[in-house]
């Protein structure tokens, strides 16, 4: 008798133990309840929603200024650009300067809408033609000649095979938005169908061969 005393004792123990528990939060203080969403239409600390208001004119400020100007107008969608269209990337934004801005300034502009400047370099002036980025090549092979290499291989299929070579001293190639190109083949107008693609190149300041 003793024995099944002590089991029921115990089993009783146990389901005590249980319920408490169950009852009870985690040791860490913590509970099951996952934890409340962030609010909709804000990322990062940053407005979300659209709405008409004011973008300022920003061309002629530094590229770090009127993007800075840009949020405190309540726009946050920005892009920015080489004007010069050799594909550089603006890394450091104090160093650069802004030639257009796409949409321009004016009162009911779409909050929501993305803002695209181009700029160029501080020491560098500003082209009478912005060059947007260059769009991908379609069936056909696109006129590169002029243009910067790193924008005619951006611009070429990923699987390309491309070969790059200097068309003056026989230089290696490194950083190809300082280069532009002479000559290509296969010409302008050629179908693209895979077949490999060359490039003769020369530094921006320099004259084709």
């Amino acid at each position: 008798m003793r024995r099944h005393h002590a089991i029921a004792i115990a089993i009783l123990t146990a389901a005590g133990l249980l319920g408490t528990t169950a009852c009870n939060p985690a040791p860490d203080g913590t509970d099951s309840k996952p934890a409340p969403a962030p609010p909709s239409g804000s990322a990062a600390g940053k407005p979300g929603g659209s709405k008409p208001a004011a973008l300022p004119s920003l061309v002629g400020m530094g590229l770090q200024a009127a993007q800075d100007a840009a949020q405190a107008a309540g726009f946050y969608n920005l892009a920015s650009h080489d004007s010069l269209g050799r594909g550089r990337e603006q890394v450091l934004d104090r160093g650069w300067k802004v030639c257009s801005q796409t949409p321009g300034p004016g009162n009911g502009v779409d909050t929501a809408a993305k803002v695209d400047l181009g700029a160029v370099k501080l020491e560098e002036e500003c082209p009478a033609k912005d060059e947007a980025p260059s769009a991908a090549a379609g069936a056909t092979m696109p006129n590169f000649i002029g243009k910067s290499m790193k924008v005619a291989r951006q611009a070429l299929p990923g699987n390309a095979s491309i070969t790059v070579k200097d068309a003056l001293q026989g230089r290696m190639v490194l950083q190809e938005s300082n280069w532009r190109v002479c000559t290509q083949s296969p010409p302008t107008g050629t179908p693209l169908n895979g077949q490999p693609v060359t490039f003769h190149v020369v530094k921006f300041e320099e004259t084709c061969p």
